[in-house]
């Protein structure tokens, strides 16, 4: 049965697909290109015979893992391939989508593609939620920069002790007034983005809390247990589950760490051994979370009432892992500073080694979640 496995070389777009594919005895064919459509799928998946001799592949893409799906559903084995892993010949430089495809099937059948992980439609549906969150916040930002530059502008400052974006802050800009129609325009203007992005984070974060609640046992368990971790409330422990899915595919702590794209390049050859700044080769959104949290951990180990009610109901093993991250992450800010190190490579270098305890975490939260779901 093996020997007759074919393999599907699927360069895909918006619209189109093309197809080639790998024969048994060696010869690879383009089979031309379908429209990118549940219907054309099925008629191609339906001329190429038995589903159970067909294996698939296609880079990831902005198309996501929507052909993932609907290949699956017609009982298609199918693989989501690194881009970047994907072998090349030096000196090849013609590219077309059918070269593309070609290339595609015979790696894919010779074992020399990476696939990614795929996560569920619940998974998948998280994190778009999360990410929009995150795109909110960012925007939010950019209104916020945009009014209080104008107020720079144009000499205006608050009264002492009060501190920006509070609530007394805003009650102050809604009071300000221009005698310039054209400049008291931008002041509304500016004002109602920021407001309006005020309540767009909060509409996104009440949603979040709701989708939790309906998410799996396991990805709930994960989420409560990471906000033991100081510096990681609940969007932090969200965003953290969200992208990373099932933590525990990752067989230990380093091959996160590597997954965040938090860890040193290198360039060592011989004896002599040269490390340079983080590779930045992984996934951003769980690098930026677990370098913000990290900033904590500068503060010596305690733990507040705030940390402490997210505590409530986390069994005693997770507090104890957490309590162990305070002092050795602190403790290490503490060396790093007083070698001179600069100050955000210090908190890179302890964001990576948090890694290490989110990993323990939420390995043993989910073992926790399956136990008692066969109980």
């Amino acid at each position: 049965m093996k020997e007759k496995v074919r393999f599907l070389g699927l360069d895909v777009h918006a619209e189109t697909i093309a197809v080639a594919i790998a024969e048994p005895d060696g010869a690879v064919r383009s089979l031309g290109t379908i429209p990118n459509r549940m219907e054309s799928i099925r008629k191609m998946v339906k001329k190429l015979g038995t589903v159970d001799q067909l294996r698939a592949c296609y880079e990831a893409g902005p198309t996501g893992y929507v052909l993932y799906w609907q290949l699956a559903e017609l009982g298609v084995e199918c693989a989501v391939i690194a881009p970047t892993l994907v072998p090349m010949k030096a000196g090849d430089r013609v590219k077309t989508d059918r070269r593309d495809a070609e290339r595609l099937a015979r790696s894919y059948r010779s074992g020399d593609l990476t696939p990614v992980w795929v996560p569920g439609a619940g998974s998948e549906a998280l994190r778009d939620l999360v990410r929009a969150r995150e795109a909110a916040k960012q925007d939010q930002l950019r209104a916020r920069h945009r009014l209080s530059k104008f107020l720079l502008r144009t000499g205006q400052r608050p009264a002492l002790g009060v501190k920006a974006w509070t609530l007394g802050y805003l009650t102050w800009v809604r009071q300000l007034r221009f005698t310039q129609v054209a400049q008291e325009s931008t002041r509304l203007d500016y004002l109602t983005e920021v407001e309006h992005m005020g309540e767009r984070v909060a509409r996104l974060e009440k949603a979040i809390a709701e989708a939790v609640k309906l998410a799996s046992p396991e990805l709930q368990e994960v989420v409560q247990d990471l906000q033991a971790l100081r510096g990681i409330a609940q969007i932090s422990a969200v965003t953290i589950a969200a992208e990373l899915g099932n933590i525990s595919r990752f067989e230990g702590a380093r091959q996160l760490m590597g997954y965040s794209g938090a860890v040193p390049s290198e360039n060592s050859s011989g004896k002599r051994k040269q490390q340079g700044s983080i590779t930045k080769a992984g996934n951003a959104h769980l690098r930026r979370i677990v370098v913000e949290a990290a900033w904590s951990y500068r503060l010596r180990p305690g733990v507040g009432p705030a940390l402490r009610k997210r505590q409530e109901g986390v069994p005693e093993e997770i507090k104890e892992i957490a309590w162990k991250a305070q002092h050795r992450l602190h403790k290490r800010y503490m060396r790093l500073s007083a070698a001179g190190k600069d100050q955000r490579k210090i908190i890179t270098a302890v964001g990576r080694e948090l890694l290490g305890f989110v990993w323990a975490i939420g390995t043993k939260a989910e073992a926790a979640a399956k136990l008692r779901m066969v109980a």
